[in-house]
């Protein structure tokens, strides 16, 4: 741990700042009070002068400071022994009650508290021994993309600098432990804490809500670890042009990323419903996918959404009258409504002729009064709303809108996608391009081994495909996915799984059959069932 003694010294720094005053008084009350009571005359049982030596003023004195009585030893007391006891015990029961009250106030100073946090926390990081993932930031999808990595059963360290956000981790029922420390962390050493030098850090995750920030952390992890994959939340074009000089860095837009999905929803509905039922959107129907129509869209809003949007389904029979106090458009780029979303700017981009309406701004109550207008004007136009914060999701469910676009699931749903099942995407690719007869054969699969339920999405390794089928121990050259996806209590049941993708040496082979030959070292991306992932 590159900081454990710089925490060492932060902690003593702390504890001598506090504890020095107490421990001298202490040291003084103790020392006056035994020195005062060797002193003092006394008198043993047959009249005979004497003192006290040091081991009974000591002892005596330690029992008496703190209000514990034995009695006068070794002999009773004379007139100026108790006298000198009574100082005494006034003398150690205001120290001590000195030293209790700063005991309290070091066990509360928040810089001790921090560094005790750090130094648990870089402990908690180095013992990790399965790979894991930074998330620097754990808001709305910070906390989506943890909850979905733990379902996984795969670990994440989180950074962020909110301490109410970072007690809310320690309250999730995860499935793995996910260490979380409250700091900045754009700091060097908070990020050698969470460990992006250890050897089983897969990738860090930046997902702040400061475009400066993400772009500090990119350039500090960088220099920490060259070779560690940096995943960014996509950000405006001055900071994609600075991070783009910081070296490899992959940038994910929720809003390009729901262009493409809305694209896919209209050119091809039927594979995008596949989609969201294969990442576990319960409300999606594949006997009825949705399907956005094509015409003419009022587009409120012409920020990152708006954009994205308008470039992305432009060319595939939509057109945009784009409202907005500030909409910048080329000749061509459709028509502008300037000014705020109201009736009269509503009725100027024609929403009565409209086939649907996008309310798209940055600000949740801004979206909501829009949809409430668009009703009032256009009862059946398609609607698509934008939500920005989580917290809202009850009032926006209520709002019955077509479409949700909810940012942090977005963007947490295709960063969990890209972590953990890389095919995946390029699969849905294959298939937007070049198979769409496809999908219509690989919905009816999906349907018929799960007619009530959810699919689970898993990767398997083929570390020795000699192991894989007893029965195809001797012709290892010939083990079938066929042979694979049988149920080895009874080879003439086939699982509840569909094979997606094969990947073998950087080559993805999609959709493979039956009599697709595995060889060792092939990783397969699968879809079905809990019992058929066991088996």
């Amino acid at each position: 741990m590159p900081s454990a003694t710089s925490d060492l010294d932060r902690v003593a720094a702390v504890v001598l700042q506090l504890m020095r005053g107490p421990i001298l008084v202490l040291l003084c009350v103790y020392a006056i009070g035994i020195t005062g009571m060797t002193l003092m005359p006394g008198m043993d049982a047959d009249g005979n002068p004497t003192r006290m030596n040091l081991f009974h003023s000591f002892y005596f004195f330690t029992y008496s400071a703190t209000t514990t009585g034995f009695g006068e030893i070794p002999h009773a007391f004379t007139d100026q022994q108790r006298l000198w006891a009574t100082i005494c015990l006034y003398m150690g029961v205001v120290a001590w009650l000195y030293a209790i009250s700063s005991i309290i106030r070091l066990a509360l100073h928040p810089e001790l508290l921090r560094a005790i946090a750090e130094r648990r926390f870089a402990r908690s990081v180095n013992r990790i021994s399965e790979p894991f993932f930074i998330l620097c930031g754990f808001g709305d999808t910070g906390s989506l993309l943890a909850r979905g990595l733990s379902d996984h059963e795969i670990r994440a360290v989180v950074l962020d600098s909110d301490t109410e956000r970072i007690k809310a981790l320690r309250l999730r029922n995860y499935r793995v432990n996910m260490p979380g420390l409250c700091a900045d962390a754009s700091i060097p050493r908070h990020l050698l804490d969470a460990g992006v030098k250890h050897s089983m850090c897969s990738a860090i995750v930046i997902l702040t809500g400061s475009d400066e920030l993400n772009l500090k952390i990119a350039v500090m992890t960088r220099f920490l670890n060259p070779g560690l994959r940096i995943i960014c939340r996509d950000t405006d074009a001055e900071h994609r042009e600075l991070l783009a000089t910081v070296g490899e860095v992959t940038l994910i837009s929720p809003f390009e990323i729901f262009a493409q999905q809305l694209d896919a929803a209209v050119c091809t509905p039927l594979l995008r419903a596949w989609e969201d039922w294969l990442v576990g959107d319960r409300r999606t129907d594949l006997e009825s996918p949705l399907r956005p129509p094509r015409g003419n869209w009022v587009l409120c809003g012409y920020g990152r959404m708006g954009r994205a949007l308008h470039e992305a389904l432009s060319g595939h029979g939509v057109e945009f009258s784009i409202i907005d106090t500030d909409a910048h458009l080329k000749p061509g780029e459709g028509r502008r409504i300037h000014g705020r979303v109201d009736r009269k700017s509503l009725q100027a981009a024609d929403l009565g002729g409209a086939v649907g309406l996008v309310a798209g701004t940055d600000n949740d109550e801004e979206n909501l009064r829009i949809l409430l207008s668009a009703r009032a004007q256009n009862p059946g136009a398609f609607l698509i709303v934008r939500q920005n914060r989580h917290e809202n999701e009850l009032a926006f469910n209520a709002a019955a809108a077509n479409l949700i676009m909810q940012p942090s699931l977005v963007l947490a749903r295709h960063i969990l996608l890209f972590l953990l099942m890389p095919s995946l995407g390029r699969l849905l690719r294959y298939l937007h391009l070049n198979g769409v007869d496809k999908v219509e054969g690989l919905v009816e699969r999906s349907r018929s081994i799960l007619p009530d339920g959810l699919p689970l999405l898993w990767s398997e390794h083929i570390a020795d495909v000699s192991c894989v089928v007893p029965a195809c121990r001797n012709r290892v050259h010939e083990v079938r996915l066929g042979d694979m996806m049988r149920d080895p209590d009874d080879r003439t049941v086939s699982l509840d799984a569909i094979p997606l993708v094969v990947s073998r040496g950087g080559k993805d082979f999609m959709l493979p059959d039956a009599d697709f030959r595995v060889q060792t070292d092939d990783v397969l991306l699968l879809c079905g069932s809990r019992r058929a992932q066991r088996l």
